[in-house]
């Protein structure tokens, strides 16, 4: 059978002449075989189903050919940035059908869109000012010559292109590489077994399938198989890992009658959620196991996650394990030692006058602690004396040995590398139990296909008496006269006594003003400025808070917010995430269309916390037809934190899951999407469990096996990192 690798990763100037090889490789950096086979159509247009300009059906996805009557490029009004608008008109004789096409920041449609230039377009048809509009579509320049309408031939594919080497060059490349017949016997990556259980595509047949379809249902099966092949390969490389852990010895913790554990929840003054109670009983009962623990916990902000591993934590320390919790910040670590203290109570003060027999002992360790406390807290932490320490990266120092470490809890994994969390998760013989938590939204499939060595639980209840919070988007473009009011609502909320947060997208120095940066979005400096002129804020006291301040400023500023001195913050996202201050009951967002879903869901997560409701306004200066006011609709219109991660994984489209090399010895595809793609992950999932619960070194499977091997190093982290 022919090597995979020798057949995918020939010389494409050898295959196809030096002219085409370097057009390729500059505009592409596609140099191989496989690198083009593996560069697959976006879309494809049927031929004949062509719509004509005068019976487009209104929000519809259409793909029309027209050719460009008009085109003019202007800067924006009210932010950065250009608006290239064109008129295209039909090309059918007789035919008086024109349509409004605009794009937002496009040098290619600028460049490429002249007056004259015959155009295939494709996009969701609108209205806007009484004409059919296209806004911000596909689009394909076409030679003069391009028939569209041979009857003998297949769907047209359409290649991710440039404006030096068109869809229709590409096509022209990938045909004649086909006609080589280079996969004549090359080893397919997917075991026999599982093609014939799925009933998927060979490999050289899905290669040719996927490039020169005869209609778009046989399309769609060659863009399954290799979805599939995406999804299994990633799958394959996360069951070894799962079995890796699986594998390694685990003391068992399990529940102890009359212990810490029973004693914290008979002090607790509110009652579980059914939710709570699941999820913990379930982590209960592996942490009773010989193998590992490896959860991660999901849940909205306030949904009770840290009660969950509180309860856990103590699980361990009455089986006699001491318990490591990782926070990404000096804040939050702090914040999440405060917050443990208090609801343990007597019970984390072991060792002082009048603490009950069942008490256990909590401490910190942070980078900024003075050299004598931290040397105490060390020698506490190896002597066994603390049983629960909380800390930031100060804790995978070398410095830090623990006496039995049984259970590591790590909030917000992604601010973490692989490495630093294999410090602590190795330094034992026996493998401590962890636990993963994330306030991040995650889709299901999502945590499936990147945290697919952890189980998932989700806490997706609020706390009996928390009041649903309230986001409306404020559009200064439709209403300039609502600028003025942000303030004078923000002043109301003051004088009845509760707190807010206005957040910038940047702080103001020169640093985020450069490149990839926008001087002119709102920025913590230009706000504090406005802010302490405008009357309705007269007298109040205003802070900012940012991360270019120290720790000890930054320290200043949110104990002075949480205490309630400080009436109002003005910040940037580094509220995000650890701010818990219940009276703060309004968030103003500037420019909101600058930050992601989950970041706004994040920071909305932020107010409402106590008992009264809280509402978020999403300022934006955007004009209503702008694709970025829809993600703002979005998070206006929906509360619940899955579903707006589900939204934001599909507009971002990450499905490029195994990076985006173009070598032909691993997996370059993009076909995958986690949200749309759910029920084939599932798949996936199984059988790269079935093959490596009966082959864990995959040696009846050498071409999957390097494969998953030649995973580098980036790749690997971006499976855990996710």
């Amino acid at each position: 059978m022919t090597s995979r690798t020798q057949a995918l990763e020939l010389e494409l100037e050898r295959l196809l002449g030096p002219p085409t090889a370097k057009i390729l490789s500059r505009e592409l950096g596609i140099t191989t075989a496989g690198g083009l086979l593996n560069h697959f159509p976006r879309r494809y247009v049927e031929r004949g189903a062509l719509s004509d300009l005068e019976s487009l059906p209104h929000d519809e996805l259409v793909t029309v050919v027209a050719r460009v009557v008009r085109a003019s490029t202007r800067k924006m009004h009210h932010r950065k940035g250009f608006l290239t608008e064109v008129e295209v008109a039909d090309e059918g004789e007789g035919s008086q059908g024109t349509l409004a096409v605009s794009f937002f920041n496009s040098r290619k449609a600028m460049h490429e869109l002249l007056p004259g230039a015959r155009v295939m377009l494709a996009g969701r048809v609108g209205v806007y000012r009484h004409q059919q509009t296209l806004s911000h579509p596909d689009f394909e320049v076409l030679p003069e010559d391009h028939a569209l309408d041979e009857a003998d031939l297949g769907p047209v594919p359409i290649y991710p292109a440039t404006g030096s080497l068109p869809s229709w060059r590409i096509r022209k490349a990938v045909d004649t590489l086909l006609r080589l017949d280079l996969l004549d016997g090359v080893a397919d990556p997917l075991p026999a077994e599982v093609l014939r259980a799925e009933r998927l595509m060979g490999l050289d047949e899905a290669y040719g399938v996927i490039h020169a379809p005869l209609d778009l249902i046989e399309a769609e099966g060659a863009r399954r198989r290799f979805r599939f092949q995406e999804a299994f390969q990633l799958q394959t490389a996360l069951a070894i890992r799962r079995a890796e852990r699986m594998a390694r010895p685990s003391s068992p913790r399990p529940p102890r009658a009359g212990g810490l554990l029973e004693a914290f929840d008979a002090r607790l003054p509110f009652t579980l959620t059914d939710g709570q109670m699941g999820v913990g009983a379930e982590i209960s009962t592996e942490l009773g196991q010989q193998h590992p623990m490896n959860r991660l916990l999901q849940g909205e902000v306030g949904s009770g996650k840290t009660v969950v591993a509180l309860r856990a934590m103590l699980q361990v320390v009455d089986a006699g394990g001491q318990v490591a919790f990782l926070a990404p910040t000096e804040v939050l670590a702090d914040q999440h030692f405060r917050s443990l203290s208090r609801l343990l109570g007597p019970l984390g003060e072991a060792g002082q006058l009048g603490a009950p027999e069942t008490a256990c002992s909590i401490a910190q360790l942070t980078g900024s602690m003075p050299s004598t406390a931290k040397k105490k807290v060390l020698l506490d932490i190896a002597s066994g004396a603390v049983d629960i320490v909380v800390g930031t990266h100060a804790l995978l120092s070398d410095m830090v040995q623990f006496a039995e470490l049984g259970l590591l809890v790590v909030d917000e994994q992604h601010r973490f590398g692989v490495g630093q969390r294999d410090a602590l998760r190795t330094r034992s013989g026996t493998a401590p139990h962890v636990l993963v938590m994330t306030a991040t939204p995650i889709p299901r499939t999502l945590a499936m296909t990147v945290f697919g060595d952890l189980e998932v639980s989700t806490l997706d209840e609020l706390p009996e008496g928390r009041l649903p919070l309230a986001t409306h988007v404020a559009a200064l473009h439709e209403h300039p006269g609502w600028e003025d009011r942000l303030w004078w609502r923000s002043r109301e909320e003051i004088d009845a006594g509760r707190q807010v947060f206005v957040v910038c997208p940047r702080i103001g120095d020169e640093s985020d003003a450069g490149p990839g940066g926008d001087a002119s979005t709102a920025s913590v400096t230009e706000t504090m400025a406005r802010l302490g002129e405008h009357p309705a804020l007269a007298g109040i006291r205003i802070e900012a808070l940012h991360g270019a301040l120290g720790p000890e400023e930054k320290d200043a500023v949110m104990s002075g917010f949480a205490s309630g001195a400080i009436p109002l913050v003005v910040a940037t996202t580094v509220v995000e995430v650890g701010v818990d201050v219940p009276n703060a009951t309004l968030m103003v967002v500037l420019d909101a269309d600058r930050f992601g879903v989950a970041q706004l869901h994040q920071l909305r997560g932020r107010v409402g916390r106590g008992v009264h409701q809280g509402t978020c306004l999403l300022v934006t200066r955007l004009p209503q037809d702008h694709p970025a006011r829809q993600r703002l609709d979005v998070v206006a219109t929906t509360s619940i934190g899955t579903l707006l991660a589900e939204f934001d994984v599909a507009q971002r489209k990450e499905g490029d899951i195994l990076g985006s090399s173009q070598s032909g010895t691993a997996s370059t595809l993009r076909l995958l999407r986690v949200v749309r793609d759910a029920p084939l992950i599932e798949q996936a999932r199984q059988a790269a469990r079935r093959i490596v619960d009966a082959d864990p070194l995959l040696r009846n499977h050498p071409v999957l096996a390097g494969i998953v091997a030649g995973l580098d190093d980036e790749r690997k982290d971006y499976l855990e990192r996710g």
